[in-house]
């Protein structure tokens, strides 16, 4: 099996074996870039204690809020899938959008004219310096899967990284039943 080269709009999975990293351990990441200099993405399969409402009082919105990742923790982000109501958007996949025009996006909250299932808020991202990434690849800490989910940001957050081990396969399948506490087995 070949394995996959980091690119925009792909999802690095986090490898059993850095069950010890906090930040990471059983993370599943949508790269949004990957170039030379640097790799940003956010973790899809955390959410906060907080919702919408709780960050920015004034927009009556329950979304549940993610960690997008260790860096930048007080800075909010959003991936979405509805670019044309949103200018500046920035393209990672197909039919997935990174950013876009805040005030835009105010107002499509405050009306109720977008679904959860078409925007996901992240406090947060993951960074990579240059070669960051490709070094920890090579050290067996992530694999790299295509994005072949209908829509990522409606899937549930807990069967996500399970589901990628699946459907890798061989000693994989081991780790995806494996309790998220290796300790309480």
């Amino acid at each position: 099996m070949t394995m996959l080269p980091p690119s925009k709009g792909r999802l690095l999975i986090a490898e059993p074996s850095i069950l010890n990293d906090d930040s990471f351990k059983r993370a599943i990441i949508l790269l949004t870039e990957h170039t030379d200099k640097t790799s940003v993405g956010f973790i899809l399969n955390r959410p906060l204690q907080y919702v919408l409402e709780d960050l920015i009082p004034d927009i009556d919105c329950d979304f549940t809020i993610y960690q997008g990742g260790p860096v930048e923790q007080d800075n909010l982000y959003f991936i979405h899938r509805v670019p044309h109501l949103l200018k500046d958007s920035i393209e990672v996949a197909k039919g997935l959008y990174w950013g876009g025009n805040f005030s835009e996006l105010r107002e499509l909250l405050k009306n109720k004219s977008i679904s959860p299932d078409d925007i996901r808020f992240f406090l947060g991202y993951s960074g990579w310096a240059s070669n960051q990434l490709e070094s920890e690849l090579k050290t067996h800490s992530w694999f790299i899967s295509e994005n072949d989910f209908n829509n990522i940001l409606s899937e549930e957050e807990e069967c996500i990284w399970k589901n990628k081990l699946l459907q890798k396969g061989g000693e994989y399948k081991i780790w995806a039943n494996a309790p998220a506490d290796i300790r309480m087995n």
